[in-house]
């Protein structure tokens, strides 16, 4: 396959140099948006002492990933249907604009509502981004291209909070939302001038009954975690509402995308077998990740003694071995075309990893967790990208965008969910481990503890308080090695397909 054949709907096919400068600028693209959402992390605890909403703080995170899941399928669609050049373009100004309304932001309401402007950005730049690629490149080229966008993801993931904690120690934390808007300048103009304009410019029918009802629908399952752990348990009626909202609005997205004239999410996918396995791989590979990043530098703090920044460079390794292994896959994946059994070794390797997390205690030296990251980021990386390579040469290309929005979008959701299946199981162990050693222990579960209360505790109330949350903790870490267990078993059921040469 040709590069002009993979560019078949543009007016010109761009040169081999207007393809590595476009391939740049999509990088730029890619590290700007996620930075966006890595670099707050650090930020938070001040934006909160100085603007005040303590109460509101989870929100800020909520509303960005609220927005960015809503956005990815509904910028895949738009990206098919309209080209990637306006999408991308689009998504840099919007997020840009977001940036802006948090940085100048007098209130807490202020940073929430600019927090969702900028995911809206966000997840239609993540997504465009990795579209592109497939637009631009042969399908053996485009697993060591996606591989260089996932190394761009995993270095805003360990740059993003070391960054945001230099701005806010050394200027204001206002500074974080504008420190990166020059080179989401520069990808804006290098993408006006490189990459081609879409020649088809018929007039298409948007499907804004199936858009209205898949945001209705991510948003009742983004928000369901969250109301379990604010509106008391997941038998609440607030849980409810959102469930009976969930099942109803998918429900009528289903009948919607069957009538529609241009589905944002086509029925039919669901019977391509890379679709489903691929999708099926990332949701459950999401809980783990997202279980990891949540609870382990939580583990190092309470139990470990170690500081909150330290705990933190612990997800280097992770990093490193995410994005090691995500280029090598794709560069395996160029060469030989072959990529079915590297998302099944990379799982179980995962899984691996996961169950070595299990016995993690008081006594588990600093090194054999740091390796364990390394292993961890080595069963990740070669999941996202040869799946999205997988996914871009098994769908049609006028489904390309949609493709890849799917990825990015069970991803999230199975973090989303999957983080708040592992609190609400780290908290019942606690309570239940600390029942008398804490006082509020029982009640209060992971609410209860912190780092400073522990180190305040009797010595031997000290040790039996850190056993008692090593020991929650593994159940975490079994339910995680689960999941990728038989993340790796439907790997299996991949049926690999050619990938067309140069």
């Amino acid at each position: 396959m040709s590069l002009t054949e993979t560019t078949a709907h543009y007016e010109e096919a761009p040169d081999d140099v207007a393809v590595r400068l476009v391939l740049g600028a999509v990088a730029a693209t890619l590290l700007f948006a996620s930075l966006g959402q890595t670099i707050v992390s650090t930020a938070l605890p001040i934006m909160v002492a100085d603007l005040g909403g303590m109460d509101h703080l989870t929100w800020v995170i909520t509303a960005y990933l609220l927005a960015s899941t809503i956005a990815a399928p509904l910028a895949g669609k738009l990206g098919d249907m309209y080209g990637r050049k306006l999408v991308l373009q689009s998504g840099i100004i919007v997020f840009t604009i977001g940036a802006v309304i948090c940085g100048v932001a007098m209130n807490m309401g202020m940073v929430i509502a600019g927090r969702s402007v900028q995911g809206l950005g966000a997840g239609t730049l993540i997504v465009t981004s990795m579209a592109t690629v497939g637009d631009l490149l042969p399908p053996r080229q485009r697993g060591m291209a996606q591989g260089m966008m996932g190394a761009a993801f995993g270095v805003s993931t360990v740059i993003g909070p070391l960054l945001g904690g230099f701005i806010v120690q050394h200027w204001s934390w206002h500074w974080i939302f504008f420190v990166n808007l020059p080179v989401g300048l520069l990808a804006f103009v290098i993408l006006g001038m490189a990459l081609p304009r879409r020649d088809d410019l018929t007039k298409r029918k948007v499907d804004y009954l199936g858009a209205a009802l898949l945001a209705s629908l991510l948003a009742a399952i983004v928000l369901l975690p969250n109301a379990a752990q604010s509106a008391g348990g997941w038998g609440s009626p607030a849980v409810l509402a959102l469930a009976a909202i969930g099942v109803l609005t998918m429900a009528g997205f289903v009948l919607a995308e069957t009538r529609a004239e241009e589905p944002i999410l086509p029925m039919s996918l669901f019977r391509n077998n890379t679709f489903v396995v691929v999708n099926t791989v990332g949701f459950l590979v999401g809980m783990g990740m997202f279980g990891t990043i949540t609870f382990l530098p939580l583990f190092l703090q309470v139990v470990k003694g170690v500081s909150p920044t330290g705990s933190g460079l612990f997800l280097v390794p992770m990093m490193g071995g995410l994005i090691f292994a995500s280029t090598m896959a794709g560069r395996i994946m160029s060469k030989t075309g072959r990529y079915r059994l590297m998302p099944a070794i990379s799982t179980g390797v995962l899984a691996l990893a996961m169950v070595v997390l299990t016995t993690v205690g008081t006594n588990s030296p600093l090194w054999l967790i740091g390796g364990t990251m390394v292993l961890v980021g080595l069963g990740l990386g070669p999941v996202f990208s040869v799946g999205v390579a997988a996914i871009q040469n098994a769908v049609p290309n006028s489904l390309m965008g949609v493709g890849t929005a799917s990825a990015n979008m069970f991803r999230l959701i199975g973090g989303a969910l999957g983080t708040a299946a592992f609190g609400a199981l780290f908290s019942a162990g606690l309570a239940r481990n600390l029942a008398g050693q804490v006082p509020g222990a029982g009640e209060g579960g992971l609410r209860s503890i912190g780092a400073e209360m522990v180190q305040s505790l009797p010595p031997e109330v000290q040790v039996r308080v850190m056993d008692g949350f090593s020991a929650a903790l593994h159940p975490v870490f079994w339910v995680a090695a689960a999941a990728a267990a038989l993340a790796c078993v439907m790997s299996m059921m991949l049926k690999e397909l050619p990938l067309a040469g140069e």
